[in-house]
């Protein structure tokens, strides 16, 4: 007999660890973006772990920017950033307090409000495109900057809140490269998903931006 969705909200405790801990225990976990027009309930599918200073892939690597403060937080918080001028990601920070590492959320399946992130995404051909990929999840849900550094631990009527959820079966658990990151960390197997989930998106390894070059 498959247990109900636990509905209490995720402890400051469980971000409070490795990066590498937390990410593949967020599978299965339920994310709540509470909007005017009511509700939108996500149990998420993939995601992806960047380990601060210590990873090439993060934004982190370099140290601390006004871009990506809020990853030097505390645990348990939003770090949204705009990605190639087009669209935003959300990351939800992990670790102590003033040390760097996230993990992005890149897809899941819609539970609740799938009218309104329809809405949002009228491309897609089918419900499990709705949330598959970190720019669809965050269109879908109505992510932009403004939800930077939200506290995901507040509970009930934040605008961002993580529910414990039902836990992914640790024999459904997958992991693998990055999707499009490049240099020393393109083969960190820091990508977790649950196996044979339709919401997860297709990876894609990073391919090099070609410089344009004038003509004479």
């Amino acid at each position: 007999m498959i247990s109900e969705p636990t509905r209490m909200p995720l402890p400051r405790t469980f971000f409070d660890r490795p990066v590498l801990e937390v990410a593949p225990d967020l599978l299965g976990r339920t994310l709540v973006r509470s909007t005017p027009e009511g509700p939108i309930e996500l149990r998420l599918t993939e995601v992806e772990a960047y380990d601060g200073e210590n990873d090439p892939g993060s934004h982190a690597y370099r140290g601390r920017t006004e871009r990506n403060a809020s990853m030097f937080g505390p645990p348990g918080h939003a770090y949204v950033y705009f990605i190639y001028g087009m669209w935003f990601s959300l990351n939800l920070v992990c670790g102590p307090d003033g040390y760097a590492s996230g993990v992005l959320l890149r897809a899941g399946e819609v539970l609740s409000g799938t009218e309104q992130v329809a809405e949002r995404r009228p491309k897609s051909r089918r419900p499990s495109e709705l949330a598959q990929g970190p720019a669809r999840l965050a269109t879908g849900l109505a992510i932009d900057r403004q939800l930077n550094g939200t506290d995901v631990c507040a509970g009930p009527g934040a605008p961002l809140s993580v529910l414990e959820g039902t836990p992914a079966a640790p024999d459904l658990v997958r992991s693998g490269p990055r999707t499009g990151v490049g240099g020393d960390g393109a083969t960190h197997p820091w990508r977790f998903w649950i196996d044979g989930d339709p919401t997860v998106s297709p990876y894609r390894a990073h391919v090099p931006r070609k410089r344009r070059t004038r003509a004479a």
